[in-house]
């Protein structure tokens, strides 16, 4: 069982990156998924999430407008898309499930909320 993050890299600030998290070895369709984000030095932090049927997403203040997340669950693949990037995103991004209570309506920002967590894809962003 695996999530993976990828489609990290180098882009220049206000370029673009598309970070997908793929999942195997089991299905994670029913679980929200949340997006978080650590750069060096620093705590973990929220960047977004999405419900199970993408009714619902939330973003950090600092990525909103610029970031929006979405998923495919026929692909078991969850997207971030970040625009307008700045020196400041740069971090090491990582997706994760939260598994209790499946098909709720609802995610969230803490990360003691999510039990399932995948390997980090790398973003930096030069000035």
């Amino acid at each position: 069982v695996q999530l993976q993050a990828s489609g990290g890299g180098l882009v220049q600030a206000g370029g673009s990156l598309r970070l997908s998290c793929t999942a195997s070895g089991r299905t994670f369709n029913p679980y929200n998924m949340g997006w978080f984000r650590q750069a060096p030095g620093k705590e973990r932090e929220f960047v977004a999430c999405v419900t199970w049927t993408s009714s619902r997403t939330y973003y950090a203040d600092s990525v909103k407008g610029r970031f929006t997340t979405s998923r495919d669950n026929a692909k078991n693949t969850v997207y971030l898309q970040m625009n307008s990037l700045k020196p400041e995103d740069t971090a090491l991004y990582t997706c994760a499930a939260d598994l209790a209570p499946p098909y709720s309506s609802n995610c969230f920002r803490g990360p003691d909320n999510y039990d399932f967590w995948g390997q980090g894809t790398l973003v930096t962003v030069s000035s």
